[in-house]
């Protein structure tokens, strides 16, 4: 009788410690993400506040020169711009949020579902508030490939891909069990971000520090956004 009692103590104690153990790494995550969110808001107040004192003026007038003398010694360069660009536009982007809902929603994952949308819509919202409350006017026409409309910072292609492309990377990562499999999925989410945003500075549309402050509310954005879904599917 006595090593069946030490034995059920011993599974007893084994199966408290693994769900302290877990419940300590799940702790972990959500400050290590909560830390990461912070982080990147702070670097984008402080992006924000460079533009507004115009400290930024000079690095961004001379990569949009560079830029220009660029796609006028090669025109395919140009070219190749415009077609990374248009992967951050509204039409692509939904579509993209659109799609991804919709697969969702047929395999039973409607929580993750309702955090794609959510995220793109409160992105999108996001950035037409935050336009018109800095008022930052577009680069000159003479250094842009083409005229493009509204305000410039922050970069609305550079947030939003960034927004949708890492929150559909984080949440498809997240049903991978391979390391390799959810590094190479944040890779690529990161990667398409990463020349969205290239794309609007080669391009002369946008100040390289619209793309910068954009890059850094997109992620935030996502990651919040990423820690709701998983949140939500633990309280379940």
């Amino acid at each position: 009788m006595l090593p069946m009692r030490r034995s059920a103590l011993r599974t007893r104690w084994e199966h408290l410690s693994s769900g302290r153990l877990g419940r300590l790494r799940s702790l972990w995550k959500y400050l290590a993400g909560g830390l990461a969110v912070v982080l990147l808001l702070l670097a984008f107040v402080r992006v924000a506040s460079e533009v507004i004192e115009g400290d930024t003026h000079g690095i961004d007038t001379t990569l949009l020169r560079e830029a220009k003398l660029l796609r006028d010694a090669h025109p395919v360069f140009a070219h190749v711009m415009r077609d990374l660009s248009g992967l951050g536009s509204t039409t692509v982007l939904s579509f993209f949020t659109a799609a991804t809902a919709g697969y969702l929603l047929l395999v039973s994952a409607r929580v993750h579902a309702l955090v794609v949308v959510a995220a793109a819509l409160s992105g999108a919202a996001l950035i037409s508030l935050l336009k018109p409350a800095f008022g930052r006017m577009r680069p000159d026409a003479a250094l842009a490939d083409f005229t493009a409309s509204g305000l410039s910072f922050p970069s609305g292609h550079a947030s939003m891909s960034a927004a949708v492309f890492l929150t559909l990377g984080v949440i498809s990562a997240s049903t991978r069990t391979r390391l390799s499999e959810r590094l190479y999925i944040l890779a690529v989410a990161a990667a398409a971000a990463v020349l969205v945003g290239l794309s609007r500075i080669a391009l002369g549309v946008h100040w390289a520090s619209d793309v910068l402050g954009g890059w850094a509310l997109g992620a935030a954005w996502a990651l919040g956004w990423s820690m709701v879904a998983f949140r939500l599917l633990r309280a379940r």
